[in-house]
């Protein structure tokens, strides 16, 4: 989609101008250039507080290349990455390539739908990282709640980290801000917020005005309330046992909690009905 701000870039670079989205073939380049190198080891230690040290098989659902997954394998956990896009997915298993035997052993990656998969095996856990949700409408989250129940153990966990919707909500309903990447290049990171549609859309460009080709990337993420999610969990056959704040270090804000971990327990039996 292109968002507002993407066409005035468009417009003033011409012919240089290259529109993609964020995680698609085109967009690859700059997701991986922002997002390998992503600290996500605060994020993971919160997982493992709910999970234990080393469990059994875990499953990671829009995993990207790996924020989460490496700080998991390097806790000892053994862990199946699932990740829709195709590029994604490719810089995913160069980066694992690269990685110690050890953690390549224990890391199985899946090319597949969150919101509609099928793996050959069941998982004592599944973790879903922060945003993710945001990313599938209303009937795409049911298809999540649904395969992952399919895929649990009995009595088997479902934890995602969330924003806190008293955070999101004190968010300015427009902002920019500049990011590094790990080549060096400097991005620029536009954010617009459409609060009555629960939107939000993103722009990445080149903080170089003078690049050639100058590459716009652009994204809509929904803005789901965490309490929306919990009751649909609860609608999907969970059980919401716990809700902790926590401080995930994207804000830059030492010991700022700006997320919510929920942890949901698989219900056995039929699902109840709705609520």
């Amino acid at each position: 989609m292109r968002t507002t701000h993407a066409d005035v870039l468009l417009a003033s670079v011409g012919e240089r101008g290259v529109l993609c989205d964020f995680y698609d073939e085109e967009g690859s380049n700059t997701y991986r250039d922002l997002i390998q190198d992503a600290d996500g080891t605060p994020e993971a230690r919160e997982f493992a507080t709910r999970v234990g040290p080393v469990p059994g098989p875990v499953l990671e659902l829009a995993a990207g290349t790996g924020r989460l997954t490496f700080p998991f394998l390097e806790l000892g956990w053994e862990v199946t990455a699932l990740e829709l896009s195709a590029p994604v997915v490719d810089g995913f298993r160069m980066r694992l390539a690269e990685a110690p035997a050890d953690l390549r052993d224990r890391c199985t990656v899946v090319q597949a739908d969150m919101s509609a998969f099928s793996v050959d095996r069941r998982f004592g856990a599944a973790v879903i990282s922060s945003g993710s949700v945001n990313e599938l409408d209303e009937a795409g989250r049911q298809g999540l709640y649904a395969s992952v129940r399919e895929h649990l153990e009995p009595g088997g966990k479902f934890l995602l980290s969330l924003a806190l919707s008293e955070v999101a909500e004190s968010q300015p309903p427009e902002r920019r801000q500049e990011l590094p990447g790990q080549s060096g290049r400097l991005y620029v990171l536009h954010v617009s917020v459409q609060p009555a549609e629960e939107t939000q859309d993103i722009t990445i460009y080149p903080a170089d005005e003078t690049a050639d080709p100058f590459v716009v990337c652009t994204h809509r993420r929904r803005l789901v309330p965490a309490d929306r999610i919990v009751r649909e969990l609860l609608r999907a056959g969970f059980d919401v046992i716990a809700r902790t704040p926590f401080a995930s270090g994207a804000s830059g804000r030492a010991g700022h909690e700006d997320m919510l971990l929920v942890e949901a327990v698989k219900q056995e039996g039929a699902i109840p009905a709705a609520r």
